[in-house]
């Protein structure tokens, strides 16, 4: 029998959404406004007014609904007048990361949807994030921001695993095996995400004026660079190019665009999607050492999440989701 009321777990999935897709629409307000290249402003202005109108469309299905609507971030969550924080490439670059983190998201949210209209509304949501991933994508790799995983030799047979040192990684000579494509996948992805963490968490660290706001996004950019570090160390012992990125990505600007709430939540979603990433990669690479140090990053990367939402609470910057009242 079909059910015209709005679950708790659809509540649930809107108000998030609601605060992610609000927080979105202020970054890009910032980008827009001081976007050096016109295809760049181009991609992300078509972005802003699909979101602005999925944004709509949420919040009459909230009413509908019979809840109130969260606050998500408005205009107060966004300085009109600072100069620019980033320069043109990782402008893209930032919006690219954020439709990485809604693909995800989105598909959590489907799964525990039931209303036609719910399921409907994420499915568009999905077919947008996939659409604009692709532009930017195209985007950065004409441009040059982006370089492409390194190509191989490819197999010309099928084998089998049949002995359970593959997952030690070494032989009797104590030599360790090559990484094999899944692997290295999961740790390019890995490179190419911190590197653009490493220089976003020095972004709002050098504009923030809140001294344990200050204190979080320098340790995040700590952070960042020892899984940089350590992730590029195994590609090298592996022979294996590592992922760059061009310098000159940020300014010199040290008056925040964004509020202090909305730098911290950014941070707060960007540490739960390397919790993600790594606890994924757990799972599909099939060498313990390699493992060992995934176990490692993602452990510091939820304990550093923690430490976010532990402050913006003390801050009273975190707005409390939907109680569970029956």
């Amino acid at each position: 029998m079909k059910n015209d009321l709005l679950t708790s777990v659809e509540l649930g999935a809107l108000w998030t959404t609601k605060h992610k897709k609000t927080m979105i629409l202020r970054i890009l307000e910032h980008l827009i406004q001081h976007a050096e290249d016109n295809k760049a402003k181009s991609l992300m202005s078509g972005l802003y007014e699909k979101l602005e109108k999925k944004v709509e469309e949420m919040e009459i299905m909230i009413k509908d609904g019979g809840a109130a609507l969260p606050s998500g971030f408005t205009k107060e969550d966004i300085n009109e007048h600072a100069p620019a924080l980033f320069t043109n490439g990782f402008d893209v670059m930032f919006c690219r990361i954020l439709k990485e983190i809604s693909m995800g998201m989105y598909v959590l949210h489907t799964t525990i949807s039931y209303r036609d209209e719910i399921i409907n509304f994420y499915r568009e949501l999905t077919e947008l994030t996939h659409m604009y991933y692709r532009h930017f994508t195209d985007y950065l790799l004409a441009k040059e921001f982006l370089q492409l995983p390194t190509t191989i030799k490819m197999p010309n047979s099928v084998d089998f695993i049949s002995d359970t040192s593959y997952m030690k990684g070494t032989n009797l000579l104590g030599q360790k095996r090559q990484l094999n494509t899944v692997e290295y996948g999961l740790l390019h992805h890995s490179v190419e995400t911190n590197l653009f963490g490493m220089q976003l968490m020095k972004a709002f660290a050098q504009c923030s004026t809140d001294k344990e706001a200050k204190q979080y996004f320098t340790k995040g950019q700590q952070l960042s660079e020892e899984i940089l570090q350590g992730t590029e160390k195994i590609l090298v012992e592996n022979n294996i190019p590592s992922p760059t990125l061009p310098g000159g990505l940020l300014t010199s600007s040290t008056e925040a665009p964004f509020s202090e709430r909305l730098m911290l939540y950014c941070t707060y979603l960007l540490g739960g999607f390397s919790i993600g990433g790594q606890g994924f990669s757990s799972a599909f690479i099939l060498r313990n050492d390699v493992i060992a140090k995934s176990a490692i990053f993602a452990k510091d990367a939820f304990e550093y999440t923690m430490e976010g939402a532990k402050l913006m609470m003390e801050k009273g910057w975190m707005e409390e989701p939907p109680k569970m009242e029956l």
